[in-house]
């Protein structure tokens, strides 16, 4: 049985050897092999068929297109500017120039002599013939503005006027010829989520573009402006974007940029800008009379707490405690006290203090207007005559 398995071994390896040999040298030896096609099978698929279509170019060219903002920004760039400023800052006298000999031999060297403190921030023009806005932190105080157009061009400007309790400015450009003035978005267009570009001249590096998305609206109680209605975003806001564009994918205005959270001083995604429909009123206002008058009724307001709320037996949710009533303002002469609770004005529904700051804000002085407050575990309607706010902040935070 072993010589047989040997033998049957040996004869493979022998056939084998064979085979390899024909193969090798002589393939022609060996009967042709017909296509599956020939013999009635449907054939292999190519290897093309088995790679994934690819589109055509000009379709990944327009795909491209789609996820980008470059029509929008180059809409808006023309109307963006950088805004530079220059004051006169003392610096203190040196203590021994009240040394009538020191000052004998030395002269005023040494005295208060002023220096130039340069400014640096951005704008955006609104109307052909030179109007500009900006923020009011940009241009404060400033002895000299000088404006640098997109095209390169430098000129000067002067101050319209200013409202420091929203932080706006306005500033008209003696440039030649007309200028590319922004287009404003639709009033109240804006939504959460929307993709926004941020124009503007940060760390004087040159005119740059950042994109975020809206992250929230309507924030307020920051502690930046006495009129807080900030539309929140996370595109990019840094020293020298102030005053700059906030537009939307369209490339139409939506925002001032104003402010940003930092605790470096440079950009963390959380930048503030002052909605356009604000900035809008507030220039059309500064344009007209050079400044901004605003309705008041001199009272003072808090927010109201639960445990508050409670203490006054109050059940609603909403409204504002009045704080305070100043002695012979509209308010007081109308009849309204401290403990009560402001709950409308003209039918507009009070959320907080600040959103009663905003409301009592926009009432027309000298005209009368109605306000309804919680007293006593009842509602009652008051008739007041609204002033007019006093300007410079001379009336407080949260004061109306």
């Amino acid at each position: 049985m072993q010589r047989l398995w040997l033998v049957f071994a040996q004869s493979v390896t022998a056939a084998l050897a064979v085979l390899f040999v024909v193969v090798t040298l002589k393939p022609d030896w060996l009967p042709a092999r017909s296509s599956p096609a020939q013999n009635g099978a449907s054939p292999l698929p190519s290897i093309e068929h088995l790679l994934p279509a690819q589109p055509p170019v000009a379709t990944r060219v327009e795909a491209a297109k789609v996820v980008s903002y470059s029509d929008a920004a180059q809409k808006a760039l023309p109307s963006v500017v950088h805004v530079f400023t220059t004051k006169a800052v003392r610096t203190p006298q040196h203590p021994l120039m009240n040394d009538p000999v020191f000052r004998h031999f030395f002269g005023d060297r040494l005295g208060s002599q002023p220096q130039r403190q340069m400014g640096l921030g951005s704008g955006v023009i609104v109307s052909e013939d030179g109007v500009v806005l900006t923020n009011n932190h940009v241009v404060e105080a400033a002895d000299e503005i000088e404006v640098s157009l997109n095209d390169g061009g430098k000129y000067p400007a002067v101050l319209i006027g200013s409202d420091p309790e929203s932080d706006l400015a306005v500033l008209r450009v003696k440039a030649p010829g007309k200028l590319p003035a922004v287009s404003f978005a639709s009033s109240d267009s804006l939504q959460i989520g929307d993709v926004v570009l941020a124009i503007g001249n940060p760390f004087d590096v040159g005119q740059t573009v950042t994109m975020g998305i809206v992250s929230a609206l309507g924030r307020s109680q920051l502690g930046i402006n006495t009129f807080e209605n900030f539309i929140q975003t996370d595109a990019a806001i840094n020293p020298g974007n102030s005053g700059g564009a906030l537009v939307d994918a369209n490339g139409n205005l939506v925002g001032i940029n104003t402010a940003i959270y930092s605790r470096s001083g440079g950009s963390l995604g959380i930048g503030f800008a002052i909605p356009a429909s604000t900035a809008r009123s507030v220039m059309e206002q500064i344009v007209a009379s050079g400044s901004v008058t605003r309705g008041w009724v001199g009272v003072e307001v808090q927010e109201l707490t639960p445990e508050l709320a409670e203490s006054f037996k109050y059940p609603l949710t909403g409204g504002a405690l009045i704080a305070g009533v100043m002695r012979g303002s509209p308010a007081d002469r109308g009849g309204v006290r401290p403990g009560d609770v402001l709950l409308e004005v003209e039918g507009r529904k009070v959320k907080d203090a600040s959103g009663m700051l905003q409301l009592i804000a926009a009432l027309v002085p000298g005209q009368q207007a109605t306000l309804k407050v919680y007293r006593s575990g009842g509602e009652r309607d008051i008739a007041v005559t609204v002033g007019k706010r006093p300007i410079n902040g001379v009336a407080a935070k949260n004061r109306e």
